[in-house]
């Protein structure tokens, strides 16, 4: 620790009554203020609003404070907010501490204040000793190449290349399939502009083509990937089809600095028997929205006229959690597909009756419109309990559904349908080799995982991979070109300033302690260390740029080599003292 105490401040929040409902907050400040090197000690109602962090930067200036802890919510929120206070103050700004008092104190233990009291008080007591432990970092600045890698020509992804390239960005756009516009180039009318999808695709191209900075690939993957945010060098292998001759394969070599995810989705594909999935009249939403496309006067399948469809809704999505690798999310966009096809078809062949069975029906935002032409155009709705599922039978040639309906207090009945429309929902896109190359995270849905949901929604672990689209989970056309969009403004803030400052908590090694074992590079996820000459001996290294700061090369070490910056072992291990003072009521 350092010879002289650091001049510390530690402010405690109320975060309204979140936090002050359940902890003492003027009894964990009376407990900390005398804590060595603890210069000011305040509570406050809200420590992120404008005025609380007017004064935290006055006491910094004024006291010279170079320490600072904030006992608050969840860094998640609002260590950024706080970092940024410091660095504005004059402090450095990664000697400063985020201490959860909401999360892990008043919300875990609402129902013991005195406890919750407690444990407040030694977590910010660890807190505090962290702090006065807390080196003076720098961010690691990395140059970064203003071009950009985009995986997946679909509506998300070729209008993620516009955008970029709009922006003075360089673009590789790359599409594993043979044409572009993944599955809104296969829709035929859309809502609420009523376009069809593949005219949307072809607008999307022409557009593409009139730019020079972007260059489309088709037939490629990309398989393999070095490097480091700003500057990735990255292998495509491109399938060359020539009519007649023998399919090849070439790999070209690409150096960009920021790659954008935007793979799509898959439809749903029901089991054989699943709502009756087999029988000849008995399709999924996607295979009826071609049949109305393909219709010209009659809507017919298998040489019978279609006068009546079942919807059936829910399939393939929120699946009980009895089954096999059940889907239990809500797919969002089905519901609005499946009314909007029923209107569609009706508005083509009038006369044409339609039957929504559901379990619930999500049509939120300007898609409530759809579902109240629907009801208007004289679509019978009939909900059903996910405990009793509609039952699809065929008998002497007729499509029988079964349903009770809880519209009708239960009250059972049975629909003759020339067609069953099965309304599939998304599942993850395959995409196995992208996934390992890029070490993209996956949730527990199977798509892919952003850093979060609402403070991080496109960034992933991975510095310079973001994701977009409904890659990250089920999404609507607008939804995904949206999630791109937002992809890419984070992608060219990097690329247009020509460089990025990363995060200083990473792994180093102790020289003269280390000997070679090879066990913190087994360990190490990123593919950070590296062996390297120091003397006559051999030592691991940290790939400054490539570690996440993670910590599972430091218990592996046999020497103790490891550490990792911001969390040392001297820092841990004070927390831990001060915590078990607080706890031993020392």
């Amino acid at each position: 620790m350092n010879e002289r105490p650091r001049k510390m401040g530690v402010y405690i929040c109320h975060c309204g009554g979140n936090i002050a409902d359940h902890v003492d907050v003027e009894k964990v400040r009376e407990a900390v203020e005398k804590e060595l090197g603890v210069e000011v000690a305040k509570t406050s109602l809200f420590t992120c609003s404008d005025a609380s962090q007017q004064e935290m930067m006055k006491d910094i200036r004024e006291r010279k404070l170079d320490g600072m802890v904030v006992a608050s919510c969840s860094p998640k929120l609002h260590l950024m907010t706080f970092r940024n206070v410091a660095g504005r103050a004059g402090m450095n700004p990664f000697q400063y501490v985020q201490v959860n008092i909401r999360e892990q104190c008043s919300w875990a233990h609402s129902d013991d204040r005195e406890g919750a009291t407690c444990k407040a008080i030694g977590l910010v007591r660890g807190g505090i000793e962290k702090a006065m432990r807390a080196e003076a970092l720098e961010p690691i600045r990395v140059t970064s190449v203003k071009k950009v890698l985009i995986v997946g020509a679909g509506a998300a992804g070729m209008r993620a290349a516009i955008e970029a390239a709009d922006l003075g960005v360089d673009v590789f756009l790359i599409e594993r399939e043979a044409d572009v516009g993944g599955m809104v180039g296969r829709l035929g009318e859309m809502y609420p502009a009523g376009k069809r999808g593949a005219d949307i695709i072809a607008s999307l191209l022409e557009e593409i083509g009139k730019r020079n900075n972007i260059t489309l690939f088709t037939n490629a993957e990309l398989i393999e990937k070095r490097g480091h945010i700003g500057d990735f060098d990255l292998t495509i292998r491109i399938r060359v089809e020539s009519p007649g001759a023998a399919r090849t394969e070439e790999s070209i070599r690409l150096n960009v600095g920021a790659i954008i995810v935007a793979t799509g989705f898959q439809n749903y594909q029901p089991a054989q028997g699943e709502f009756g999935h087999g029988l000849d009249r008995v399709v999924t939403l996607p295979e009826f929205e071609k049949m109305i496309n393909d219709s010209n006067g009659r809507l017919e399948r298998g040489g019978r006229e279609i006068r009546s469809v079942a919807f059936i809704y829910c399939v393939g999505s929120r699946q009980s959690s009895d089954m096999d690798h059940a889907n239990r999310y809500c797919s969002r966009y089905c519901c609005n597909a499946a009314v909007h096809a029923s209107l569609v078809a009706q508005r083509k062949h009038p006369g044409l009756m339609a039957f929504h069975l559901y379990r619930d029906v999500r049509t939120y935002g300007k898609f409530e419109l759809l579902y109240e032409d629907a009801s208007r155009a004289g679509a019978v709705f009939l909900r059903f309990a996910e405990s009793e599922p509609p039952k699809v039978r065929l008998e002497k040639g007729e499509l029988l559904v079964a349903v009770k309906d809880l519209l009708t207090a239960g009250e059972e009945i049975e629909i003759a349908s020339d067609l069953v429309v099965l309304v599939t929902g998304m599942v993850p896109a395959a995409n196995d080799a992208l996934t390992t190359t890029l070490k993209l995270p996956i949730g527990s849905d199977g798509f892919y995982n952003e850093i979060h949901a609402k403070l991080r929604p496109v960034e992933t672990v991975i510095d310079g991979v973001y994701i977009a689209g409904s890659c990250q989970g089920p999404k609507n056309s607008t939804e995904s070109i949206t999630a791109s969009l937002s992809a890419v403004s984070k992608a060219a803030a990097l690329l247009v300033k020509g460089y990025v400052d990363l995060q200083p908590f990473v792994a180093y090694v102790m020289n003269e302690r280390c000997a070679w074992c090879g066990e913190c590079e087994k360990a190490c996820p990123y593919s950070a260390i590296e062996k390297i000459a120091y003397g006559e001996k051999k030592i691991a290294s940290v790939v400054d740029v490539l570690c996440k700061g993670c910590g599972a090369c430091v218990p592996v070490c046999p020497e103790n080599a490891t550490q990792l910056k911001g969390s040392t072992d001297d820092q841990i291990t004070a927390m831990i003292d001060a915590f078990a003072r607080e706890a031993a009521g020392v």
